[in-house]
Formats: C-alpha cells, sequence, structure tokens
C-alpha cells in the first residue's frame, strides 16, 4: 500500500487526507471514504490495517481530518458533526476531481461512534455513495449521552447547557469543557486501552461546551429510516461505549440491502483485535458487491421479503 498526503477544500479551509493505494497500480479505483471516529485524526495507526484490506482487494482510500483537528484549517476547538457531514460530502465530491477514482463507484466507512453514524448520514445524504459500512456506531446522540451518566448526572449536564447558553448571550463567550471528559464520558475501559495512544495527545482538550447541543441533536437513526443505499452495520454485544441497541436500531431501520455483524465474548475496543480475522473480510465482500460502476447494477430483495439472514461466527481460542 503506497500513501500520499493530499490537500483539498472544504466550505473554504484546507483539509488534509492521505490517498491510499495498491502498489504499483495508477488506477482508476473504486475508492473507499472515511472520515475519523470520535475525537480521531487521519493517521490513527488503529484504521491502517482496514485500509491495508480494502487496498489488497483493489479499492483506493481517502482519510482525513475534519475542519478544525490535526493538520486541517478551520476553526479550533468546534466538535461539529454537521461541519463533519460537510467535510465528508466535500470529500467525494474531491473524489470525482480525481482521474484516478471511477467516480461512480464509492463506499463509506466509518468506525467509533460518530464515526460509525457519519457514515450512514453520508450515504443519507450523497447519492453517490454505493454502500455504507458502520462499525460500533451512535445512533441518537441524545440517549449516547444520557446513558453515560447516572440520572442526576444527566440533569446536571442539562442544567450547565442550559446556564451555558445564558452566558453566551450575556457574555459573548461560554464555557470550556474537555471533550472526553466532560461531553463523552470515559469507560474504565477506555481508560485503560492502548488502542489510540498514538493520536490521544492530538486532540482538542477544550472545545466549546456548547458543542454538546449539536451532539445532542445527532440522529443517524432518522436517516437509517428512509436509507435505501446498502449498509452494513458491525456492532459488539454489551457495548458500554457505543450501545449494542444502537446498532441493531440503525440495522432494523434500514430499508435497502443490509446485514448486521454482532461480535459476542468481548468488549467495544478489544473487539478491534479480537474478531479482525472475521468481520474484516465481510467488509471488503460488502464493497466488493456493492461498490460497483453503474453499467454493474446488482438488486437485491432480501430486505424486502422480511428475510434476516443470521450467521454465527466462531473464532477457536
Amino acid at each position: 500500500m503506497q500513501t500520499e498526503s493530499v490537500t483539498f477544500y472544504s466550505e473554504g479551509d484546507p483539509i488534509a487526507a492521505l490517498w491510499r493505494t495498491p502498489e504499483g497500480h495508477s488506477g482508476p479505483f473504486r475508492a473507499i471514504v472515511q472520515g475519523p471516529g470520535w475525537l480521531g485524526l487521519k493517521d490513527a495507526k488503529l484504521y491502517v490495517r482496514y485500509h491495508e484490506a480494502f487496498v489488497a482487494a483493489g479499492f483506493a482510500v481517502l482519510i482525513f481530518d475534519y475542519r478544525g483537528f490535526g493538520d486541517s484549517g478551520g476553526d479550533r476547538g468546534v466538535l461539529s458533526p454537521a461541519r463533519q457531514l460537510q467535510d465528508l460530502v466535500n470529500a467525494v465530491t474531491y473524489l470525482t476531481t480525481r482521474d484516478d477514482v471511477i467516480a461512480d463507484a464509492i463506499g463509506a466507512f466509518g468506525t467509533g461512534g460518530t464515526g460509525g453514524g457519519n457514515s450512514i448520514l453520508l450515504a443519507g445524504v450523497d447519492s453517490r455513495i454505493k454502500a455504507a459500512v458502520s462499525q460500533v456506531p451512535v445512533a441518537d446522540g441524545t440517549d449516547w449521552l444520557h446513558r453515560m451518566r447516572q440520572e442526576h448526572e444527566w440533569l446536571a449536564f442539562l442544567a450547565d447547557l442550559e446556564a451555558d447558553a445564558k452566558l453566551r448571550v450575556t457574555t459573548g463567550a461560554g464555557r470550556q469543557v474537555h471533550p472526553r471528559e466532560e461531553i463523552m464520558v470515559p469507560t474504565p475501559e477506555r481508560r485503560a486501552t492502548t488502542i489510540k495512544a498514538d493520536v490521544d495527545d492530538r486532540i482538542p482538550s477544550a472545545i466549546s461546551l456548547s458543542c454538546a447541543e449539536e451532539i445532542l441533536s445527532y440522529k443517524p437513526i432518522e436517516a437509517a429510516r428512509t436509507l435505501t443505499t446498502p449498509l452494513m452495520v458491525i456492532g459488539v454485544a454489551g457495548d458500554a461505549t457505543t450501545p449494542t441497541d444502537h446498532a441493531e436500531a440503525l440495522y432494523a431501520a434500514a430499508r435497502g440491502p443490509k446485514e448486521l455483524i454482532m461480535q459476542n465474548h468481548t468488549t467495544h475496543y478489544a473487539a478491534y483485535d479480537k474478531y479482525w480475522e472475521q468481520t474484516t473480510p465481510r467488509i471488503v465482500a460488502w464493497f466488493e458487491r456493492y461498490v460497483r460502476p453503474a453499467d454493474v447494477v446488482l438488486r437485491s430483495d432480501v430486505a424486502a421479503s422480511g428475510i434476516d439472514l443470521i450467521e454465527s461466527l466462531e473464532v477457536s481460542a
């Protein structure tokens, strides 16, 4: 796999991206676009092996830093799913400008909370996306933030948001908070894991508390209810970070060809390693099946028939 640094623009701000392609090939390629997960960055080691699998199958991959994060331009300290969705749409447009991309063969991959949710939102607003894969996603931002907290903590959090809104209109500035400690509440596993250690020290340590208002209105589940784009959802049973029923609800809501992979006997972060060999070939196969030029059209009535295809995966100890 060869990796090239490239730049495109989103609403006037420069976006730093990595363009990954098969070694020794010039294309044109079918392409996969990815925006990082919650507070993620384009060069996280966690994503590399997925990209290697995509590239080995002949795809090219574009992954980028959202505006305000990493090496991209834009306002720092702004965590905005709405802006992230704009960045993703602009990334797709950028792909269509490249001579080494098959413009009508683009898929979306997202993993990790809002990363997983964003791939569904992108597929919902951009018909150029031929298929989406959403791994351990958030379906409803309000429910996500609520379930991180005991009820008294939730009520206090809502009171803080109300007080901050009043502060902003009377003084012109609101509170700054740590996004991982005061908006998202990390689980014990998140505090202990080193799976994102290579980027953890480069995420913003202070953002506006008002950013939480956008997370509360974050609703990939609404996009899923009208989504006919082929969708694969990957969840973790008993997930304490992104609730299992969020993945299940997104799968149930989607109207087009769909598949749900549920990883048992593991945890949110451990699943990346434990079931890597089982899930990754299925992700690649999903893109292989549906991310194709318009002159090759595949139709399926599995979703319309109401029949669920269930497969049990076993891993030797």
